[in-house]
């Protein structure tokens, strides 16, 4: 190896590790607020760039048609607890507009939509909006009734609801894989190195969302109430802070950096409904050099993992898999050592 291959393997690494490194800091968040190692987080990924990719071939993505689906289950639990805890009418009915309405909006409208082709940056705008808006749906369905129960419980409902949404996936899309084409066709010659216009825009739209994470938790009130949680669900409770609204405040930021993860890795590789699974554990191994709590940490981490592929894949490619799930070993028997932690009661 030369310094030529070893700068492009570098700079495969950095462009990787910069995708995983959004998926860390998801995985991070939903840890640190909700105590949930989401699992389900590589599915976001995959619903994102497979949602672009049907609305690209003018067809109606299924991610609308889940989307309506979680909305209606979702009101009838609401319908339902509200009928036994006797709650007023207007309340109860004010519940199901605030659940349904926007799915409906969206069913409605993205079939028009998408039979005329609309442009791309339209496509962008209507993929980040349906995923997004299933973050709190799916919160509401499989975690809040949980939010006590042990980290254990759930991670084995994360473990259920990842099977659930990679089959729901398979039902939506099919088994055939899809890749979108790159949003900036440009490429600039750096010395030995290509860099090609989707490569500078995965850079600055990772580095633009982690300014904007850091200004939203260090100057917002929203911020600074889930750090509050995230710290201390007890005394944020106490505060005024529901715990609540924080998880599903939480599952939309988690549901948001996903979906915009698959639509900066979908022009480099083609995306099937099960991808974003290996790429979800890629970023947990990452988020795991933090401790699941450590955002620097993250992203420190997932550069690692990104580097450790794609040097991994030049002098064993059919053993890179196995080479970075492998770094997670020393890495958890380091975190072991220095952050010991006590069974929960």
């Amino acid at each position: 190896m030369d310094l030529t291959i070893a700068a492009i393997l570098g700079l495969d690494g950095l462009t990787n590790g910069a995708i995983y490194a959004l998926v860390a800091l998801a995985l991070v968040l939903v840890f640190s607020v909700t105590r949930i190692i989401f699992i389900p987080q590589g599915e976001f990924v995959a619903f994102g760039a497979l949602t672009l990719a049907s609305l690209q071939l003018g067809k109606v993505p299924g991610t609308v048609w889940l989307l309506l689906i979680m909305a209606v289950a979702a009101a009838v639990l609401d319908l339902v607890q509200g009928l036994r805890a006797r709650a007023p009418a207007s309340k109860i009915a004010w519940a199901l507009v605030q659940t349904l309405s926007f799915p409906i909006v969206m069913a409605l409208t993205v079939p028009m939509v998408a039979a005329r082709q609309p442009s791309l940056w339209l496509q962008v705008l209507l993929t980040l909006a349906i995923v997004t808006a299933m973050g709190p749906l799916l919160y509401r369905l499989a975690y809040r009734a949980l939010s006590g129960a042990s980290v254990l419980t759930l991670l084995i409902v994360s473990v259920g609801v990842h099977f659930a949404l990679t089959g729901l996936g398979l039902v939506f899309f099919g088994a055939e894989g899809y890749r979108t084409p790159a949003f900036w066709e440009a490429r600039f010659d750096v010395g030995p190195l290509s860099l090609t216009g989707q490569t500078l825009i995965i850079f600055g739209a990772s580095m633009a969302l982690l300014a904007a994470m850091y200004v939203f938790f260090e100057r917002t009130l929203t911020g600074k109430a889930l750090r509050a949680t995230s710290v201390n669900r007890t005394g944020a409770r106490l505060m005024g802070i529901s715990g609540d609204s924080a998880g599903a405040q939480t599952f939309t930021m988690a549901a948001f950096i996903g979906a915009l993860s698959g639509l900066l890795i979908a022009p480099s590789t083609t995306i099937y409904y099960d991808t974003g699974f290996l790429i979800g554990l890629k970023g947990f191994v990452a988020a795991v050099f933090g401790g699941l709590g450590s955002f620097p940490m993250a992203l420190a981490g997932a550069i690692g993992v990104g580097l450790i592929e794609s040097f991994g894949s030049f002098w064993a490619s059919a053993f890179k898999e196995v080479i970075v799930f492998t770094v997670i070993l020393p890495v958890l028997l380091w975190r072991s050592f220095v952050d010991p932690h006590h069974e929960e009661h």
